[in-house]
């Protein structure tokens, strides 16, 4: 990694970035430094030196191996970021990405579990084990407050109130939100708060959710403990962590609520990006009309 790609990595670290986004734009970065470095005798890149064209090869480069779209699209983020990163600290005097159209892609409709799957798998979890206590509390918060799971990794336990039925969400960009929480939910993390104590180490975190050897969680630890329970009830391949999230908004909708406040449960900053789970409920609503309506299938 060049001294360029680490004060960089620091600088969007410092600006909120997910460890996820991090990771990729990083990976982004190598594989395009990787490319780039055959337009330099010598293999030392000068990032002035880098133009539009070496760029537009690049993607060129990865079409022709049947990157998707999707990927393209992330990949020219990561590169309009860096460059705007460099001129930003001068260390470049043009962003050879402001020539670059950046790819399109089809947005589809993300998979959601139905309100039975839904309860079937909060249920999963095994009750008489300390572990299965833990895991039925990380279920029922992550769908009752509609939580990603780094944000649910994050949480401490003065950001959980019982009492108020409240939870205080740190989000993208670190920026914070507050959002309620059931009662399904709160009794779960009742039974778990003595399990804690268990788990707890001398050297243990103010982090809500503990490891069995009282460490922090990382995403890919609840990733791994959590696709367990989807492996049981999904119909098919895609389910994660996030799909939880999208059924608490799919769910939401169904039942009325309304788009602008689910976007602030959500932490959502533009409303489009909430807007997709109206297409779910309307289909679902079509439904019901065509099987319930007299006329509906006239």
């Amino acid at each position: 990694m060049t001294l360029e790609q680490e004060l960089y990595q620091q600088y969007i670290r410092g600006e909120g970035k997910s460890p996820c986004t991090i990771t990729a734009y990083m990976k982004d970065l190598s594989q395009f430094y990787n490319f780039v470095e055959r337009y330099f005798e010598d293999g030392n890149i000068q990032l002035e030196q880098i133009s539009p064209q070496m760029i537009r090869d690049w993607f060129l480069h990865l079409h022709k191996q049947q990157v998707s779209n999707r990927s393209l699209a992330r990949k020219a983020a990561a590169l309009q970021s860096f460059f705007s990163w460099l001129k930003l600290t001068n260390r470049i005097s043009k962003n050879p990405m402001d020539k670059i159209k950046r790819p399109k892609f089809e947005k589809g409709l993300p998979h959601y579990f139905t309100e039975e799957e839904m309860l079937t798998l909060l249920n999963l979890p095994d009750q008489s084990s300390i572990y299965g206590v833990r895991n039925r509390a990380i279920l029922e918060l992550l769908y009752s407050s509609g939580l990603r799971i780094s944000e649910l990794a994050d949480l401490e336990l003065n950001d959980i109130d019982l009492k108020r039925a409240l939870v205080r969400v740190k989000g993208k960009g670190n920026k914070e939100r507050i959002v309620p929480i059931g009662k399904p939910a709160i009794e779960a993390i009742e039974a778990y708060l003595p399990v804690r104590d268990k788990l707890k180490q001398e050297y243990s975190s103010h982090k809500l959710f503990l490891t069995k050897s009282g460490k922090d969680f990382d995403h890919r630890q609840l990733f791994k403990i959590l696709h367990h329970y989807f492996q049981i009830i999904a119909r098919q391949k895609g389910y994660s962590p996030h799909t939880i999230r999208h059924s608490f908004a799919t769910h939401l909708l169904s039942r009325g609520a309304d788009l602008r406040a689910l976007q602030e449960m959500l932490g959502h900053s533009n409303l489009e990006t909430t807007a997709i789970y109206t297409h779910l409920t309307l289909d679902d609503i079509k439904k019901a009309y065509l099987k319930g309506h007299p006329r509906g299938k006239e």
